[in-house]
């Protein structure tokens, strides 16, 4: 789903939502600054000192997790096509129990700042490293651009921006918002930002529901039966079958995207760094459950967003709904039931939501960046380049210019991306997630044979499939939808990859470790397992 969105400012309300706008961007920029303060050491720069409750931790990580593809997009896929766009939501739901339940407090007791720690613990450091760090960096970049293409697209519209130089230079302007938010405020400032973002987001949502729910007296059946009939598909639109399910292909399409999402989430390198900044095993294992509360309500809520825009909004042929790919939603949505286009209460509504949209941006770019920064300066400066003797006064040096040259690759890449349709990029990041480091992720934990080459394996592996399978899928070309229309080398007809490069990369891991003859990750096995298990240990680096 594109995060472009298309939505009608009518000028006397322009100043309204620019007003809105920079307030957001001015609260987040001082919570910056006050952060940078406080961030002296490594440990206060990747990890925010280890100092956040649970309570808090689950926050941010709402804040990271609900994306503007997850915000704009999901409402967006209900209000087009009902039953089917909702298993969005529930496949995202569910990916948090995969997390809770295999990865949060084992990550937490065994790393240190990076899923790479985790897998070094026991391993040869240079080949592990490498790999993971390219992982990371790659999921990164994907979803980060994902959300700069979205951050321009919405700032350009909130601005009157029309011209292609100018959007290009709000692009780069939010661009070097994200480098400040990284450079100066580390994890610490990123997770503030992170927290006051998720509660902007929960009240924004919950105040339209509420709205909503009241234009149907609470009646959540009439709500359905009117979203049925406005969409001009009837009952249909309330059964499977309107995106997936048409046919076999359709079918197995649905099974991949659900096992993207599902096992997806446990790999994001952006959620799993959010562990290592609660002070306590017991703290991470809360702020997943605090997360599971906060985003399980959220994509209840998106149920009645989507199904309102339906109901409320034109969502046919060229509507603004579906010529936005759905991103406009809710916008729209509370701009109706604030009063309707030209009112005073549908401008206020249209306004704040717009802000929670940027906001909601900001954060998530932040912490993608700080994560590839991160991964950058430890994983292979430190670790790799510098074997561990690197001091942490220049790895503090090495990962502000690292979140620098992230940051200018985003923007490079995302000027010419406007054009393109990018909802690959999201999928091609769950999809790499989940079929790169979630199996290095698990054999390391739970395998006691597996080892560096079956690491190494895993991670390339997965990770070459799910590209590969991507570029040659119906996402990049042989329909009107696709990233090149006009070409046709779409041998691959799932468009999500997952169904096969997820167990490949399980599959990879395997035949590395069995053709292998090392013993040195066996031998350490034990010693993981405690450390998982307690924590023993978790904040010393270990070099070999």
């Amino acid at each position: 789903m594109s995060t472009a969105m298309l939505i009608p400012l009518a000028t006397g309300n322009r100043a309204l939502t620019i007003g809105l706008f920079l307030a957001v961007v001015a609260v987040t920029l001082y919570i910056t600054f006050w952060a940078s303060r406080h961030s002296k050491t490594a440990t206060d720069y990747y990890a925010g000192g280890r100092s956040f409750s649970g309570f808090q931790n689950g926050l941010a990580v709402s804040g990271d997790y609900m994306s503007a593809a997850s915000f704009l997009g999901i409402s967006g896929a209900i209000a087009l096509y009902g039953y089917d766009g909702f298993l969005y939501s529930i496949g995202f739901l569910v990916a948090w129990l995969v997390a809770l339940l295999l990865i949060a407090e084992l990550l937490r007791n065994s790393g240190r700042y990076t899923m790479a720690d985790q897998l070094a613990y026991r391993m040869r450091q240079t080949p592990v490293r490498s790999a993971a760090a390219t992982s990371t960096i790659v999921v990164s970049i994907f979803y980060l651009l994902a959300q700069m293409v979205g951050a321009g697209a919405l700032v350009g519209l909130l601005l009157g921006v029309t011209s292609a130089a100018l959007k290009n230079i709000v692009i780069v302007l939010v661009g070097v918002l994200m480098i400040i938010y990284v450079t100066f405020g580390g994890m610490k400032g990123t997770t503030w930002v992170q927290i006051v973002k998720a509660v902007m987001l929960m009240v924004g949502t919950v105040l339209i529901t509420f709205l909503v729910l009241v234009q149907f007296g609470f009646n959540f059946s009439e709500l359905l039966g009117t979203a049925a009939e406005k969409s001009g598909k009837g009952a249909a639109f309330l059964q499977p079958g309107q995106l997936y399910g048409k046919d076999l292909v359709g079918k197995f399409d649905f099974l991949s995207l659900g096992l993207a999402l599902v096992l997806g989430t446990a790999g994001l390198p952006h959620i799993l760094i959010r562990f290592y900044t609660t002070p306590t095993a017991q703290a991470a294992r809360k702020s997943v459950l605090w997360a599971i509360g906060l985003i399980g309500s959220f994509y209840l809520m998106t149920l009645v967003l989507g199904f309102g825009a339906a109901a409320l909004v034109p969502t046919g042929p060229g509507s603004q709904i579906q010529t936005s790919a759905g991103n406009a939603a809710s916008p729209l949505l509370a701009q109706a039931v604030g009063g309707g286009e030209g009112t005073l209460g549908g401008a206020i509504l249209l306004a704040v939501i717009s802000a929670v949209a940027f906001a909601t941006i900001l954060a998530v770019v932040a912490g993608l960046t700080l994560t590839s920064a991160s991964s950058v300066a430890h994983d292979l400066y430190a670790n790799v380049i510098k074997k561990g003797q690197a001091s942490e006064k220049s790895e503090l040096i090495v990962v502000r210019i690292a979140a620098f040259g992230i940051g200018a690759v985003a923007i490079l890449l995302a000027i010419p991306a406007q054009r393109l349709n990018i909802a690959f990029l999201v999928a091609l990041a769950f999809a790499v997630a989940a079929s790169a480091n979630l199996p290095a992720l698990l054999y390391n934990l739970f395998w006691k044979r597996f080892n560096t080459m079956g690491a190494i394996f895993s991670i390339y592996g997965g990770l070459i499939m799910a590209v590969l399978l991507v570029t040659f899928s119906p996402v990049v070309s042989g329909t009107p939808t696709s990233l090149f229309p006009n070409a046709n080398f779409d041998w691959f007809p799932l468009r999500n990859p997952g169904l096969i490069s997820i167990p490949f990369g399980f599959l990879c891991g395997i035949v590395g470790t069995l053709i292998s003859k090392e013993t040195h990750s066996a031998e350490r096995y034990d010693e993981l397992t405690v450390r998982a298990l307690t924590g023993a240990g978790a904040e010393k680096a270990v070099v070999h």
